[in-house]
């Protein structure tokens, strides 16, 4: 069932256990999450990109992903988010097209123009009862500049600078860099735990991870441990989508049904999302 992306977390994290926000790229990969979700009684999110907007039209996955919750979900909680909104206009789009949480990434902006502009955000989407998260910090991608001579401290949230970023602007949860970065990338090979422990005794919504998807679950523990209760996850889930699609499409393929494809696809997914779930520690919380 629908529910709202702020109970949800905080629920996680009153709880000590963290929930996982999934990124879906088509109705296969939505259907898989869900899957998921139901067979382990895990309460999660599912999020949409930009680019999968672009690519699959923006009111039709956001129908497509509300129709797969009302009628898979029963009654495990789910959160739709957009991740990794860019603009207020992107934000504004969603929650009108029934999201019902985003993330406003102002993260490669200077702190007072990422301020200025979620504050924006949340002024809008409070009025909607529409969960907002922020990102402070920068958490890299792959593919950008060789992080092996980057001074780490640059990329990473300033505890004091989160205090002051979420008394001001009323975001609902944080994404931080404590050394993480998305993609399987090279990120720190220890995340600054002392950072994030300062963190969380500075602030106290919920705290979210980007860039986590080749995590071992003893780094996963460490962080829940430590406070955070939402895990990004999409390059695990393409990874999967792909291998699988790979695996069976190869040069002597004689499959002439895509559904069939499209099953071992989903059944991927499903697989992939249940592992994180008992990582999080979330299954059998709904």
């Amino acid at each position: 069932m629908l529910t709202s992306i702020k109970e949800i977390l905080t629920k996680a994290q009153e709880g000590g256990y963290a929930v996982g926000a999934f990124n879906l790229s088509n109705m296969e990969t939505a259907q898989g999450i869900l899957m998921a979700a139901v067979e382990r009684r895990s309460p999660l999110i599912v999020q949409i990109t930009e680019s999968t907007m672009k690519f699959a039209g923006a009111k039709e996955i956001a129908e497509i992903t509300r129709t797969i919750i009302k009628e898979r979900s029963g009654d495990i909680p789910i959160g739709i988010n957009l991740d990794h909104g860019k603009t207020f206009e992107v934000a504004m789009r969603c929650i009108d097209l029934g999201f019902n949480g985003v993330m406003i990434d102002g993260s490669r902006l200077s702190f007072e123009e990422n301020l200025n502009l979620t504050k924006r955000v949340v002024d809008y989407a409070h009025e909607k009862q529409v969960t907002v998260q922020a990102e402070l910090g920068v958490v890299p991608y792959l593919g950008e500049s060789d992080l092996s001579e980057v001074n780490w401290k640059d990329f990473m949230t300033d505890p004091e600078q989160a205090r002051q970023f979420v008394e001001a602007t009323g975001a609902d949860s944080l994404a931080i860099g404590i050394g993480n970065a998305h993609g399987f990338f090279r990120e720190l090979e220890n995340c600054d735990w002392d950072r994030l422990a300062e963190i969380r005794e500075k602030i106290k919504i919920p705290l979210v991870i980007h860039g986590s998807s080749d995590w071992l679950e003893e780094k996963i523990i460490k962080a829940v441990e430590g406070g955070v209760s939402c895990f990004n996850v999409d390059t695990d889930l393409r990874l999967a989508f792909v291998h699988t699609l790979c695996q069976l499409t190869d040069d002597k393929c004689a499959i002439t049904d895509p559904r069939n494809i499209m099953d071992a696809v989903r059944n991927a997914i499903k697989k992939k999302v249940i592992e994180k779930i008992h990582a999080y520690g979330s299954a059998n919380k709904a």
